[in-house]
């Protein structure tokens, strides 16, 4: 049982400085908090407009719009007046925090604070704002017809991106422990992927919205995929419908996969206890029309019956690849590799399926070292998945699927090697790592 102040309440940090955006979301996602993160004021009034926090968090001086314009936009529209804005900046002129509160901020903190301050200002706004009054429906629509034309684009927002295990840690703060969980949404329309620990916190956010049907598309069902469905709240409320779908070819059928971990041996609670309607079916067609999004499936290199997933919608496209040893054992130059390369012979199907699209999320989990004595454990090196990059043509890449012994550091010089090797192979595709709550548009 968690101590948790409200595992429920939801909190948008828009804070350009990613040190203090990571510090912020690492203390209060410890407190029980659900916290995104927006680095701009224009993209934290578009994560605004998709779904209404319960508290901000904003920071003063920001990059194109300042925090006090992102503030006066707040409190000036019908649909966000009600929402908690607290400042927190590095700023301590007197007109400034004059403004803020007279623009309707709760309070302000200054930078450097300490965790009791932002604990205590934070508990101390939702003992006085018990509850946050959301917009009726029509105007909340209203107010989503007005928003600018980028509110109207499909999104992509990750909520776990680790492989193999959850972690967690100071040193894990800014990329986050939790395992593989993608969802995929359209103003209401949504589809997620994978079901690892992350998808808890997806859970909390969709329970909060009330009844739906939801559709979940299944990689594989290794633990590390599946293991946030006994914790998935919208499963144990009664009117929900979840469609769960996965590849055949696994020893036992999807249904027995995702209920043997409700076993009486392993969880306290078992899957008669869940209230929502709950459907496993299997990929037997390969394209599928779900939610207004087209969704295709291609198998990857990887044990067990794995696949990987592009959704379509409009003229965008997404791959989802988390699992995936491309070039399986090629240890040489990724400068070697051609189109008419033997390497490729297995893997040419994968190419043609994620060629173009405008996001790839595909995993790169193995340094070149370390994939010298991980040869068939189903995961890529780094230098064989830039390959992939060069060859697919993709617009961008997202890396998931980050080893655990991974910390944050090691991750940031990963990166770094990984543009490298792109600039080595003279591919321009921009290529960040995924983080929990990374959130971005196609």
């Amino acid at each position: 049982m968690s101590d948790a102040p409200n595992p429920a309440r939801q909190i948008l940090v828009i804070e350009d400085t990613a040190p203090v955006a990571f510090l912020l979301q690492f203390l209060l996602t410890g407190r029980g908090y659900v916290v995104e993160l927006a680095e701009d004021g224009e993209k934290g009034l578009e994560k605004v407009s998709l779904n209404i926090p319960d508290l901000i968090i904003l920071d003063l001086m920001l990059p194109g719009m300042h925090g006090m314009e992102v503030l006066k936009r707040l409190k000036s529209d019908p649909v966000t007046r009600g929402v908690g804005v607290m400042m927190c900046t590095a700023r301590k002129y007197k007109p400034d925090l004059d403004q803020a509160l007279e623009l309707g901020a709760f309070d302000v903190m200054h930078k450097p604070f300490e965790k009791e301050e932002l604990f205590e200002m934070v508990e101390r706004f939702f003992a006085k704002s018990p509850k946050i009054k959301m917009p009726e429906m029509p105007a909340r629509e209203a107010a989503r017809q007005a928003a600018p034309t980028s509110v109207d684009r499909c999104f992509f927002r990750c909520w776990g991106t680790r492989g193999s295990i959850p972690v967690s840690g100071a040193e894990y703060a800014r990329y986050g422990g939790n395992t593989s969980c993608v969802e995929i949404g359209h103003q209401e329309e949504l589809l997620i992927i994978d079901a690892g620990s992350g998808l808890r916190q997806l859970g909390v956010k969709l329970a909060r919205r009330g009844p739906r049907k939801l559709h979940i598309l299944i990689t594989h069902t290794h633990w590390d995929h599946i293991q946030g469905f006994p914790f998935f709240e919208p499963a144990y409320i009664p009117g929900f419908e979840l469609v769960i779908y996965g590849a055949t070819g696994f020893r036992a059928d999807l249904k027995s996969l995702f209920t043997g971990q409700l076993n009486r041996d392993y969880f306290p609670v078992q899957f008669e206890d869940m209230r929502a309607q709950i459907e496993f079916r299997h990929l037997d067609q390969q394209q599928l029309d779900l939610e207004g999004f087209r969704v295709s499936w291609e198998y990857t290199h990887h044990p067990a019956a794995t696949v990987g997933f592009k959704v379509e919608f409009g003229t965008k496209s997404l791959a989802y690849v988390s699992d995936n040893e491309f070039l399986y054992g090629y240890q040489g130059s990724p400068n070697d590799i051609r189109e008419s390369s033997e390497e490729l012979i297995h893997h040419r199907r994968l190419v043609e399926f994620v060629r173009g699209v405008d996001v790839l999320i595909h995993e790169g989990q193995y340094t070149e070292d370390e994939y010298r004595t991980k040869v068939g454990w189903g995961h890529s090196s780094i230098a064989n998945a830039c390959v992939l990059a060069r060859l697919a043509e993709v617009k961008s890449w997202v890396v998931t699927h980050h080893d655990p012994r991974h910390d944050d550091e090691f991750l940031d010089r990963k990166l770094n090697r990984t543009k490298d090797l792109l600039r080595e192979l003279g591919v321009g595709t921009p290529v960040v790592h995924a983080y929990d709550g990374l959130m971005d548009y196609l």
